[in-house]
């Protein structure tokens, strides 16, 4: 079926720049940051910074390294198809269920709210990859590479929330594991069997616009902040 077949774009594509669907997903990825700056905000007020922060850092990469993996293979494969706007729909809704889940990162309820939307995340971006497995033969390789490799590290995740306890000694390490096993499955598919057609201009603009919707959580942040203290004198 065509709807699960997305072509490549070409690397030397002129004037390429970032469409607003993927502007959408910026702002619902932000969302989630916020709601995690949020967390470390309380956990710092409170006098649990050494607590609060690797949890954040927790929190932070799986918006991360959803949004690193989603702009990537759109600036390759976003042919505006039917197809990959409904997948990017899923992944974000994903990242808004990360956001309402958030809260509970920074205590000791169960995280699975957060678990349940990076998963969505990574599923959609799974389908992604087979959809381009299907649609550019050149790089199928690459992109089953992907779509395997992301859904065995879902299986990990699943199978680590739901097993361990988060107070156990071995939780830091297999934390550590699963984030390296993340960054693992690029690396192995792009070196193993050839990169794909990211657009470098497309990257570096997708990379400026985000760091820009950031940015203004900062200023939002630092206005908050001389709010506070104008009362307070």
């Amino acid at each position: 079926m065509k709807f699960f077949q997305l072509s490549a774009r070409s690397r030397n594509e002129p004037h390429r720049v970032a469409t607003t669907l993927e502007l959408m997903f910026d702002l619902a990825s932000v969302i989630a940051i916020a709601a995690a700056a949020a967390g470390l905000h309380h956990g710092i007020a409170g006098g649990h910074t050494l607590e609060a922060l690797p949890r954040f850092l927790f929190a932070f990469f799986m918006i991360w390294w959803s949004w690193m993996n989603y702009t990537w293979f759109a600036s390759a494969y976003d042919d505006g198809s039917a197809g990959f706007r409904v997948l990017s729909m899923v992944a974000m809704f994903g990242a808004l269920t990360i956001a309402a889940g958030i809260p509970a990162v920074f205590t000791n309820a169960p995280i699975y709210l957060c678990l349940l939307g990076f998963v969505i995340m990574r599923v959609a971006m799974a389908m992604f990859w087979f959809s381009a497995a299907a649609g550019d033969p050149d790089h199928r390789p690459t992109a089953m590479s992907y779509g395997t490799g992301i859904l065995a590290m879902q299986l990990y995740w699943v199978w680590l929330i739901l097993s361990i306890d988060p107070s156990a000694p071995s939780s830091a390490l297999l934390l550590l594991l699963g984030i390296v096993g993340e960054l693992a499955v690029p690396a192995y598919a792009e070196f193993r069997h050839g990169p794909t057609n990211w657009h470098r201009h497309h990257i570096v603009e997708r990379y400026g616009l985000l760091n820009i919707i950031v940015l203004g959580e900062c200023f939002l942040a630092i206005v908050a902040m001389l709010a506070l203290d104008d009362k307070g004198t």
